[in-house]
């Protein structure tokens, strides 16, 4: 099957540049609405058959418009959430939630106070692409967020290294093509503006 990981649009919180990762989370701003608006054109020639997104409203926000034009519904999944940040969830110094992610590498239950480890996340967000799968369809739009996808994406795909995108840009509503399932493993052929061989 073919997954579109898409990150969610814009929101006040990714301006005022605030790690913001808890439940229900920013809504998109008004330029984030006309993000989500313009996905429906970046991905019509994609044969999207369902619209999966995470329970945080911006990325609700974000499918919603692609999953009316399609005429199907919006399939929320909290497994698709982004990584928890616990005690330092809307902090405005990111620093410490990217070294945490950093030190996955080496160990994967290490976490910020209250915050979730590598091994908690891949497990939750696996669950939930299991899940896409299982739904049956050939080709699904999938909208999380920015540091799930940059650690899930090159933890799973058999043509990356874990890490691989600690570097890449991934901007609001950037999307990342996958193809494969969960069990034999997923190629990335493309990373926002950038093919991957």
């Amino acid at each position: 099957m073919r997954l579109l990981l898409i990150r969610h649009g814009r929101t006040a919180s990714n301006v005022g540049r605030l790690l913001d990762t808890g439940h229900p989370g920013a809504p998109l701003d008004d330029t984030g609405l006309s993000q989500a608006q313009a996905l429906v054109a970046a991905l019509a020639e994609e044969p999207i058959e369902a619209v999966f997104t995470s329970d945080l409203t911006r990325a609700r926000q974000t499918g919603a418009p692609l999953a009316a034009a399609l005429g199907v519904p919006v399939r929320e999944l909290p497994g698709l959430r982004e990584i928890y940040a616990g005690d330092e969830d809307m902090s405005p110094d990111w620093n410490p939630y990217v070294a945490v992610l950093d030190s996955w590498f080496d160990d994967p239950t290490n976490s910020l106070p209250n915050g979730e480890n590598a091994v908690v996340f891949l497990d939750r967000f696996d669950k939930a692409v299991a899940e896409i799968a299982a739904a049956g369809v050939e080709c699904a739009a999938l909208v999380s967020h920015g540091a799930a996808l940059r650690v899930w994406v090159p933890a799973r795909a058999a043509n990356l290294k874990p890490g691989a995108a600690r570097a890449w840009r991934l901007d609001n509503t950037d999307v990342i093509i996958a193809d494969g399932d969960p069990t034999s493993g997923w190629r990335i052929s493309k990373w926002a503006d950038q093919d991957i061989e």
